[in-house]
């Protein structure tokens, strides 16, 4: 799968993790478990460009006498996921197209 397209997929993913309630890293990994195999380091990242870009704010706060970072998605974040639902009936539109042959070959 190409890189640019992959890096999307895993941002959007993250944004619709945290849609509902603000979370932290391992019950995003969590949460995201059944549907996408996602490593820390691999998510951390995630959570770095997406607060630079603004569609996420990080708080710390105390959870057992350590200190915790939430993530909690922006109105920009949520945007985010709006576009992408409208990008993808656009490829899965363009995926109808591509397999056509397929299915009449079938």
């Amino acid at each position: 799968m190409d890189i640019q397209l992959k890096r999307g997929l895993l941002d959007v993913c993250v944004l619709a993790a945290i849609r509902s309630e603000d979370s932290y890293g391992y019950k995003i990994i969590k949460d995201l478990k059944p549907y996408i195999e996602l490593s820390e380091s691999t998510l951390y990242t995630i959570l770095k460009r997406l607060e630079a870009a603004s569609l996420l704010t990080v708080r710390t706060a105390e959870h057992d006498g350590r200190l915790r970072k939430y993530y909690h998605i922006t109105e920009d974040g949520l945007e985010r996921i709006k576009e992408f639902k409208s990008d993808w009936n656009e490829i899965l539109s363009i995926y109808r197209f591509v397999s056509k042959e397929d299915e009449s070959n079938e």
